[in-house]
């Protein structure tokens, strides 16, 4: 189904690059670099995904969500891998178009990140 995961799931990625923020709060400014190419992969993703080139969106996300998990390697190797786990499952949702499962296994990341939740204005 990969001609159609991203129709359902864009706001993940988005909620992701919108929140990396918090994980520079959280995890302090010696990750500015880390997040810095996560943001990057992700808005190179994102491009990907409006260009129709899905495959190679779902490659972008999934290297963005280890590089993001590489950030966790020095602090806790633990949560490294649990964020490891939910990035894996990220991207089996992305491919088969599984929106509850891409929208939960980016919460779970960005949860086990210590980012903060913020409420949608609209």
């Amino acid at each position: 189904m990969v001609d159609k995961q991203f129709e359902v799931a864009p706001e993940a990625i988005e909620a992701v690059v919108c929140r990396l923020g918090d994980l520079e709060a959280a995890l302090g400014p010696s990750v500015r670099p880390i997040l810095g190419a996560v943001r990057t992969r992700l808005i190179t993703a994102m491009a990907a995904r409006d260009r129709g080139e899905m495959l190679e969106a779902i490659s972008d996300v999934a290297m963005a969500m280890e590089e993001l998990a590489a950030c966790a390697d020095d602090l806790d190797p633990a949560e490294a891998a649990a964020m490891r786990m939910a990035s894996r499952s990220l991207r089996v949702a992305l491919l088969r178009g599984d929106e509850p499962g891409a929208r939960g296994s980016a919460a779970a990341m960005l949860e086990r990140s210590g980012a903060r939740e913020r409420q949608r204005t609209r």
